[in-house]
């Protein structure tokens, strides 16, 4: 008996592993757009933030070491460009950021 078991185990085994598959999970809602979590990159390469950039800070996305900083955030930047980025441009950029999914 123990035989039969073991051996119906191990032909269970491969179906068993196998991963349950779930219901796909609905989309999620657009990622707030945030100048302290979303990266520079992600900002420019989204044609509404990178406009509300070249509203506030022309001067510094059109630098051509800006690539450089694709990986952080404006706040993040803020320590390297702080005269360009102060908190209340910083709050600025915010503001049109939000507006641009809030319809």
């Amino acid at each position: 008996m123990r035989k039969v078991l073991i051996t119906a185990a191990l032909a269970l085994a491969p179906v068993l592993a196998q991963p349950v598959l779930a219901a796909e999970p609905a989309a999620p809602a657009a990622a707030k757009l945030s100048v302290e979590t979303t990266d520079l990159g992600t900002l420019l390469d989204d044609a509404g933030s990178k406009a509300v950039l070249a509203k506030h800070i022309p001067d510094l996305i059109a630098n051509e070491q800006i690539s450089m900083a694709r990986g952080m955030t404006l706040k993040q930047l803020q320590g390297f460009a702080g005269d360009a980025l102060t908190d209340a441009k910083l709050a600025a950029i915010q503001a049109d950021l939000d507006k641009l999914h809030s319809h």
